[in-house]
């Protein structure tokens, strides 16, 4: 397999996701799945209220045909898909409720924890099983290094904390035009890349169609944005992002390739954490995206910033496991 096949999969999936958007975009005007905006939110926020939501169905559909056309059906195959999918699934009924049931919180925190932990028991009991139903190879490596720490069955444990840690800091980033279609894109290129390298062909088949998938949205999703992706497509790409760091034993590294989801994540912790221990706000408001927008950054200015952040990160991250490893 060379980069031709990486490309005719990304161009695929581009163009699903590119045709779906006039087809879909109407629909879920019809069904009025419009994105309820919150109060606390920037201010100037509010006329994006009513933009259909649900959006990532687009990239979760295009994400599926083309792998499934393009990649071998293997256990790294499926587990990819699976965690995709039912990631996505629990997103759309929290876009579901919010939308529909008219209950702004979304699914309860107990709900959503419980299909997260039964997700992650079924991808472990995979992985367990296609590896002789042995717990030895349940290891974590060092970025950078030979060394690789096990933890046998507690990898479990590490898994679930992957899984949910990486779909929270996706879902965190998803707060502008075009912001995570497009950071998601280049993480999942530089992972395309990489597994290229390290000959795990299906892998890099499965992110090449998230790349095309998540390109053929922003279509729809620039600014000003016709679709939103919602939780259903942000928590499909962080469960998807997360099994490919998993898969590549890049679990640790999976920090740096993604490093802009991470400091969405510490910029709220920060927030919260300086607010109720001093009374104080670090940030103008968290996540972090939102503070330079209050800072006098337009929307596009943010973006492309946080755009051209995480194409240093991740391909310079690239560039360490190439020299380093």
């Amino acid at each position: 397999m060379d980069y031709q096949a990486l490309l005719l999969t990304a161009l695929a999936a581009f163009a699903i996701a590119a045709l779906l958007g006039p087809i879909c975009i109407p629909l879920l005007h019809r069904l009025k799945f419009g994105q309820s905006i919150r109060d606390e939110g920037p201010k100037h926020h509010q006329k994006k209220s009513g933009t259909p939501t649900m959006g990532g169905i687009l990239i979760i559909v295009a994400v599926l045909l083309t792998t499934l056309r393009f990649a071998v059906t293997n256990i790294d195959t499926l587990i990819l898909l699976f965690a995709t999918v039912t990631f996505g699934l629990i997103g759309f009924a929290d876009d579901f409720i919010k939308v529909v049931k008219k209950r702004n919180l979304g699914l309860r925190a107990k709900q959503k924890l419980f299909w997260q932990t039964l997700a992650t028991l079924v991808i472990f009991a995979a992985m367990w099983y296609v590896r002789g139903h042995s717990f030895d190879d349940f290891q974590v490596s060092i970025p950078f290094t030979s060394i690789a720490i096990s933890l046998g069955v507690f990898y479990v444990l590490f898994l679930f904390f992957v899984l949910v840690g990486t779909s929270n800091a996706v879902n965190l980033t998803d707060g502008l035009d075009g912001l995570l279609a497009g950071c998601a894109a280049i993480v999942f290129m530089a992972y395309a890349v990489f597994a290229m390298w390290h000959t795990e062909y299906n892998i890099a088949i499965f992110c090449a169609a998230m790349v095309g998938a998540l390109a053929g949205f922003l279509v729809h999703n620039r600014h000003p944005a016709k679709v939103f992706m919602g939780d259903t497509g942000s928590l499909a790409i962080g469960g998807a992002l997360a099994m490919v760091g998993v898969l590549t034993h890049t679990e640790l590294g999976l920090v740096l390739f993604g490093l802009v989801f991470v400091a969405e994540t510490l910029s709220v912790i920060l927030q919260v954490a300086s607010f109720k221990l001093f009374g104080r706000r670090i940030f103008r408001m968290s996540p972090l995206h939102h503070h330079f927008e209050l800072s006098g950054w337009s929307e596009w200015e943010v973006v492309l910033s946080f755009w051209l952040a995480t194409f240093l990160t991740a391909f310079g991250t690239l560039a360490l496991y190439a020299h380093l490893s």
